[in-house]
């Protein structure tokens, strides 16, 4: 690869670049999974480090790997988008963690729309997408019990809380397939269940993430209140989309926020290497040669 990556961004909707850092170049990766959503953008980073008598010098930079996950000007449709390519491609540009964005719908009423929310928890809902990089042959199981990463989460909570921007923390979010929004129905059983948000793009995601030993964090923006509140039409795009631009720019606010500290914990944020190997089921010797090429690309020496 001709660049090298430490933190791998993944955009949702209305959340397109990364405004106010050092774009190097807009990249195509390959993978053996196919191309990603589109052109990877990588961007650098260059903290202020306090010295000694008020003075302050550059500390080491970050480089960042920014994908749009429906494309950009949001051509590709939840059900489409190539997650497999995507987080692939993060992975092969050397990426140590990844987070990522999205609009989300809100089931509760303290979390209105306008309000950030970093999820701890996860329920599939969706039924037409390749979910694993492990279904041709190697059978793998890894540990999906904390989807998200909790040391990525509480750094981007410190970075929403120094902006004085309100949040809401450990919620459960509701992965349905779309691309139509929840009947009414669907929406009050998903509140009864204790799902606190819902959306149509962390899955499957976090569980690539998984799959490829890298720590995941999704950032979510409230933009409705889905369809379960009585009293209220139900949701629509066009109100939607009128949140997004005042949410995509404050997600611009805590990405910037964020990266300081995430420049300080540079090399230390990946907790997940070496994991995939203990979930191997398949036998050394019923390892097909070609997927064993295939998955170390992604996983060097772990078949």
């Amino acid at each position: 690869m001709k660049y090298r990556a430490d933190i791998g961004i993944i955009g949702g909707t209305g959340v397109y670049g990364v405004e106010g850092m050092k774009v190097v170049d807009k990249i195509s990766v390959k993978t053996p999974w196919g191309k990603p959503s589109d052109e990877i953008t990588i961007a650098t980073f260059t903290p202020t480090v306090q010295a000694s008598a008020g003075t302050s010098n550059e500390g080491e930079p970050l480089t960042l790997a920014f994908v749009p996950r429906h494309g950009k000007g949001h051509f590709t449709p939840p059900t489409k988008i190539p997650a497999r390519a995507n987080i692939a491609a993060l992975k092969l540009l050397g990426c140590e963690a990844l987070i990522a964005f999205s609009a989300v719908g809100s089931l509760k009423e303290e979390i209105a729309p306008g309000h950030f929310v970093l999820p701890d928890q996860i329920i599939d809902r969706t039924r037409h997408r390749g979910d694993t990089y492990f279904d041709e042959g190697i059978v793998v199981h890894v540990s999906f019990g904390d989807p998200m990463d909790a040391g990525l989460a509480g750094i981007l909570a410190q970075a929403i809380r120094q902006l004085s921007l309100p949040l809401h923390e450990k919620e459960t979010l509701i992965c349905m397939e779309g691309p139509q929004f929840s009947t009414r129905a669907e929406s009050k059983m998903y509140k009864s269940w204790g799902g606190g948000i819902i959306n149509m793009s962390v899955l499957p995601e976090a569980k690539l993430a998984r799959e490829l030993e890298l720590p995941y964090q999704m950032i979510c923006m409230a933009t409705d209140y889905d369809s379960w509140r009585e009293h209220d039409h139900a949701v629509t795009a066009d109100e939607i989309m009128a949140v997004v631009k005042k949410n995509s720019d404050n997600a611009q606010r805590v990405l910037k926020a964020a990266l300081p500290a995430l420049a300080a914990k540079k090399g230390q944020l990946n907790n997940l290497k070496g994991s995939v190997k203990f979930g191997i089921i398949t036998a050394p010797e019923k390892r097909p040669a070609k997927l064993v090429k295939k998955y170390n690309t992604v996983l060097p020496g772990t078949f």
